[in-house]
């Protein structure tokens, strides 16, 4: 039986995000939090209070649960809507458009059998 928590709408974009879940990606949970935790990415602080979340949302599910044995099976950064800003232009164009990136993180643990 696995876990799972949901981050939605987080205001930075999926590429920059996604650096980091490759580093926790199948990784034990213990580890991965370890390696959020020295990571100087802006986004592994968020991610490290969502796979906390998860695991919180385990051991809710499961008192009994054994940590060690819990490891990071789906971690997914999909792209969310974007917010459309303008920035002033020359005379001819008038208008840039800016595009500030939000995306969704999913993080599903589950146990490691022995």
């Amino acid at each position: 039986m696995a876990a799972r928590a949901q981050l939605r709408y987080y205001r930075s974009s999926p590429r920059k995000v996604r650096l980091v879940a490759d580093l926790i990606r199948g990784r034990q949970v213990e580890p991965a939090l370890t390696s959020l935790q020295l990571s100087p990415k802006y986004a592994a602080r968020d991610v490290e209070k969502l796979v906390r979340s998860a695991l919180a949302n385990f051991e809710q599910s499961q008192p009994d649960l054994d940590v060690d044995r819990v490891y990071i099976s789906r971690i997914t950064v999909d792209d969310g809507p974007r917010l459309k800003r303008g920035r002033p232009a020359s005379k001819v164009v008038r208008m840039h458009r800016i595009l500030k990136r939000m995306c969704h993180i999913t993080v599903e643990l589950d146990v490691r059998e022995a």
